[in-house]
């Protein structure tokens, strides 16, 4: 059945890619500031979506947006998520990642599935894979505390306005299109400026790295399938189950490239907030939407070094 999704943040990074995984057999329109240029979407998407370039702060364009198109869903995936920013800039992030979310949420009808782009930083750390329901929840930085504070406004306009909600706990997402200078577009950037000799932070921490096309099938899977009954939220973990760390990515590079890559470390690449390990147990969103992986860590080296972009 042909549903009409509003995705915001529909030009990011995972946006982009859930836009072009749905608009072929959906009605798709995207609101999205397009803070990374207007380049992120092809004459092709334009022509298949309804593009409305508004901040989410900006709640009665919102609302004008939200009553013209009458989404059956909503996929919020708009959000400040470069950590550095975040912990540099926190009135900014919380503004965007916290009211922006709760303006969304005011502007949401209430026969609408809203599918909200949490984080796996919510999660305390743990050298174990992380469950919805029993890990323990301990944010370590800015950002992990929005989508926390954020999921709680999610889970409070469920039960007050009988909406259909679904929390996704997103973890490192890997792959072609990335907008923020995170670890693995900034490796690739260096080696791709000639650079075989690279700088970088921390190598020690492990984490879960997802493909952007799984990501984006993943929402698919939330917005469009499963019973979520009106009043409650269903919690998901999106990732992969697997964990790797920077010198095993560098490993997997090596091979891919064919070059000898040799790392520097650069302490003002370090963040001072981090956690050894990140990962996530997968199968409350496999029973629930149907959804598993269908890349792995190689699939997403790969495709980000023949298309970064």
């Amino acid at each position: 059945m042909r549903k009409r999704v509003l995705i915001s943040g529909g030009a990011g990074y995972v946006g982009r890619a859930l836009s072009r995984e749905l608009y072929t057999t959906h009605d798709v329109c995207v609101v999205d500031t397009l803070t990374f240029g207007p380049d992120r979407l092809s004459p092709k998407d334009l022509d298949h979506i309804q593009l409305e370039t508004l901040d989410i702060l900006d709640l009665p364009a919102l609302t004008a947006v939200v009553e013209r198109f009458r989404p059956d869903v909503i996929v919020h995936l708009a959000a400040i998520h470069f950590i550095p920013l975040c912990e540099n800039q926190p009135g900014f992030s919380t503004a965007t990642n916290v009211v922006g979310l709760v303006n969304l949420l005011s502007a949401c009808p209430p026969d609408c599935r809203f599918v909200f782009a949490s984080s796996g930083a919510v999660y305390a750390p743990s050298d174990d894979l992380h469950d919805e329901a029993a890990s323990e929840i301990g944010p370590r930085d800015v950002y992990g505390l929005n989508k926390l504070h954020g999921e709680g406004y999610v889970r409070y306009f469920a039960e007050t306005r009988r909406l259909s909600t679904v929390i996704v706990r997103l973890f490192n997402v890997a792959g072609p299109g990335e907008t923020n200078p995170h670890l693995l577009p900034e490796i690739i950037a260096q080696l791709k400026a000639g650079l075989t000799t690279i700088r970088l932070g921390n190598m020690w921490p492990k984490r879960d790295y997802i493909h952007v096309a799984d990501a984006a099938r993943g929402f698919a899977a939330v917005a469009l399938r499963g019973e979520v009954p009106p009043g409650e939220t269903v919690t998901v973990n999106l990732g992969t189950a697997q964990q790797y760390s920077v010198e095993e990515i560098l490993e997997r590079l090596r091979a891919i490239t064919g070059l000898d890559i040799v790392v520097e470390h650069d302490p003002s690449r370090a963040r001072a907030v981090d956690r050894p390990y990140l990962g996530a147990d997968i199968r409350r969103i496999e029973a629930g939407f149907g959804w598993r992986p269908q890349h792995d860590i190689q699939d997403a080296l790969s495709d980000l070094w023949a298309a970064p972009d």
